[in-house]
């Protein structure tokens, strides 16, 4: 859009210079009226044809001709460069919207977004972050063209319908993030996706209370109630100031390159049948390990040393992007500590 307004006025800058070199070209050399010199030089360059409003002297003629010749070639330039520029635009989008497209397709393992108002916004920005595939769906074209802008994958469609999903690539997808603005609408697409693909992990927001269960019911496996969640967070925030700093600091960075993920222990890792001991990533890596979600289900908060780390359990871990990073190679590696 910045390069066709910066055509827009190339083209109305050199119109306007030939009108206004024209009107007072005749107006000086034949004393025309400002008006009767504009309307001369228009119908001149236009090429219409139309007869000399007031006879020319001699002078007039010889500026007339220097006039048509370098007045339609300008002219001439502005509507090519205008044709130019939709046409460039017109295929831009196209070939834009079909290499969109193809991405999508390619996509495996990823997360779907719908909805990319403020809550979807968010998540997107999140995901981006993190490095993971994923694609933005939104009804309105202005969000989309936004979250493109944005460096991200994004496609104009109702999320809602069982087609756009299918677009999107439920089927492949890991995960889906329901960010709509009604609780009817969350409930339909978190209906269709689990309807789409069983195993899809779908986390998305309920505005009214009485939705939660609703919106659990049809298969969401994270709730989150803006609401509820802000004002225990407010209360968090001046009964506990220091502990909610913390978490913040732990969840947003709030100026510290610190995160909090969550690692899985795979089959054949290294880091499998051995303690939390044995293991030092404390002391090797630099990364705490602030609990260990057991392959059953379980929990476990602040683990013992002597706690015993099994393929299937996912640790959660804190600590720099780098040293988790480097952990999450050793344990996919099958490297033993």
């Amino acid at each position: 859009m910045k390069y066709l307004l910066r055509r827009l006025m190339f083209v109305a800058g050199l119109i306007a210079i030939v009108l206004l070199m024209g009107t007072i070209g005749f107006t000086l050399i034949d004393n025309y009226p400002v008006f009767d010199a504009f309307y001369m030089t228009l119908i001149t360059v236009s090429t219409v044809g139309y007869a000399e409003i007031h006879p020319l002297s001699h002078a007039g003629r010889v500026f007339n001709s220097f006039l048509i010749f370098f007045g339609v070639i300008t002219l001439f330039i502005a509507i090519g460069a205008m044709t130019q520029s939709i046409i460039a635009l017109e295929l831009g989008e196209y070939f834009g919207k079909r290499r969109n497209r193809r991405m999508i397709e390619k996509l495996e393992q990823h997360f779907i977004v719908c909805g990319y108002g403020r809550v979807g916004r968010s998540a997107a920005q999140e995901l981006k972050r993190a490095g993971v595939p994923f694609v933005v769906v939104d009804r309105e074209s202005e969000r989309t063209e936004r979250a493109l802008q944005a460096g991200m994958l994004a496609m104009t469609a109702d999320s809602t319908h069982d087609e756009t999903l299918r677009t999107a690539g439920v089927e492949r997808a890991r995960g889906l993030i329901s960010a709509l603005a009604t609780d009817a609408d969350n409930l339909f697409v978190i209906l269709s996706a689990k309807n789409l693909n069983p195993k899809l992990f779908v986390a998305t927001r309920a505005a009214e209370e009485e939705a939660e269960q609703k919106l659990r019911r049809a298969g969401a496996d994270a709730l989150y109630a803006p609401y509820t969640t802000a004002g225990y967070r407010l209360a968090q925030a001046v009964l506990r100031p220091h502990v909610f700093q913390f978490f913040d600091v732990a969840t947003k960075g709030m100026g510290f390159d610190v995160d909090i993920e969550q690692v899985r222990v795979p089959e054949g890792s290294g880091f499998a049948s051995r303690s939390l001991e044995q293991t030092r990533i404390r002391r090797d890596i630099g990364v705490i390990v602030l609990g260990i979600r057991q392959a059953d289900g379980t929990m476990l908060f602040n683990p013992a040393a002597e706690t015993v780390i099994r393929a299937g359990d996912y640790l959660i871990v804190m600590g720099e992007p780098a040293d988790l990073q480097t952990l999450e190679n050793m344990i996919s590696a099958g490297t033993r500590p």
